[in-house]
C-alpha cells in the first residue's frame, strides 16, 4: 500500500462508524462498473429463487428480521 493510501486508511479508521460506511460506499462506487453478464446471472438467480419460493421449496424471512442483522445498536445495550 502506498504512503498516501496508508495515511488515508489511518485517518478513515478514526471516523465514526457511520462516516466510515459512507466512505466505503463512495470508494466501492468508484469500482462498480456495469457487467451485463453478471447482471444476467443475478437476474436468473432471483428468478430461480422466486420460483423455488412459489413451489414451497424455500421460505422467506420477514424484512425486519433480515434488516435487524445489520442494525447498529448503541453501545451498552
Amino acid at each position: 500500500m502506498s504512503n498516501t493510501a496508508e495515511t488515508l486508511s489511518q485517518q478513515a479508521a478514526q471516523l465514526p462508524p457511520a462516516e466510515r460506511m459512507e466512505l466505503v460506499e463512495r470508494i466501492l462506487d468508484t469500482l462498480d462498473t456495469p457487467d451485463p453478464n453478471l447482471d444476467a446471472l443475478w437476474a436468473k438467480e432471483a428468478e430461480d429463487r422466486l420460483a423455488a419460493y412459489r413451489r414451497g421449496e424455500i421460505s422467506a424471512l420477514p424484512l425486519a428480521e433480515v434488516l435487524g442483522k445489520y442494525t447498529v445498536k448503541p453501545a451498552g445495550r
